[in-house]
């Protein structure tokens, strides 16, 4: 999933000098650009608290959410479609209440009901239509039981760059067995069907060679109204908004709420 940095919402090679390992690459930019993130985990404890039955975090990455929760003594279950950031949520995950399954948040066929659950993140934006997000959400109705809620969270507009307060954006950044890893965002732009979102990836080998890459992420743009539309369609009831607010850091993003009708 995306990081957000001031400003925006939240390719591996080997280089010269020590190896880093390719599998590895893909967790370690998910935990630079997206573990630091806080801001959303008091209302998905809350909304977990009050759930009845385990819960089902989509698109889980390496544990962000997922480990939160499940230290605080829920039952969770994680989807993801990579199988490098499951390997890693799995090893942080030991003596919790935790199981992993590959797949895809757009076509999921799991064991079991679950009392609440949760697409952080903008995951439901990188879906490249309205079919595919209606998939996601008649996935999520049949994995509900009755009077489950799903909460999903999407960010419909960036704010102006102009009224921002404070300084430019700082890099989100990481060692890992002598190689630094830093991803600062360097712009968020729309377009008719998309934000897009611009990150500058730069590593430093141990040995001190620099290497950078831009990576793009499109999350495409809807309102939580056009969702609550879907989500009728893929049979379930809107019951409300929450809001997670902006940060210093972060853009704020709207949770829209849904249940499965008993």
């Amino acid at each position: 999933m995306t990081g957000e940095g001031r400003g925006v919402i939240a390719g591996e090679s080997c280089h010269g000098g020590a190896t880093r390992p390719n599998d590895r690459s893909a967790v370690t930019w998910h935990d630079v650009e997206c573990g630091s993130y806080a801001a959303d985990l008091a209302l998905w404890e809350e909304l977990a608290d009050e759930a009845d039955g385990p819960i089902l975090d989509l698109g889980c990455g390496t544990g962000r959410v997922g480990l939160h929760l499940a230290r605080r003594g829920h039952r969770v279950i994680g989807l993801d479609a990579a199988a490098a950031l499951l390997a890693a949520f799995e090893e942080r995950a030991a003596g919790l209440l935790v199981d992993l399954e590959l797949g895809d948040a757009r076509g999921f066929d799991l064991e079991g009901e679950f009392g609440l659950v949760l697409a952080p993140m903008q995951l439901i934006q990188l879906f490249a239509d309205a079919s595919e997000r209606v998939t996601c959400l008649q996935c999520i109705v049949k994995h509900l039981r009755p009077g489950g809620q799903a909460a999903v969270a999407i960010v419909e507009k960036v704010p102006d760059a102009a009224g921002q307060t404070g300084g430019p954006p700082i890099p989100d950044a990481r060692e890992v067995n002598g190689w630094v890893y830093s991803s600062l965002p360097i712009d968020t732009g729309l377009d008719a069907d998309a934000i897009v979102v611009r990150r500058l990836r730069q590593t430093v080998s141990p040995d001190g060679e620099l290497s950078d890459e831009v990576d793009e992420t499109r999350l495409w743009r809807f309102s939580a109204e056009a969702l609550e539309c879907e989500a009728v369609e893929a049979g379930l009831a809107p019951v409300g908004h929450r809001e997670i607010p902006a940060t210093d850091a972060h853009v704020g993003s709207t949770v829209v709420l849904l249940e499965r009708v008993a």
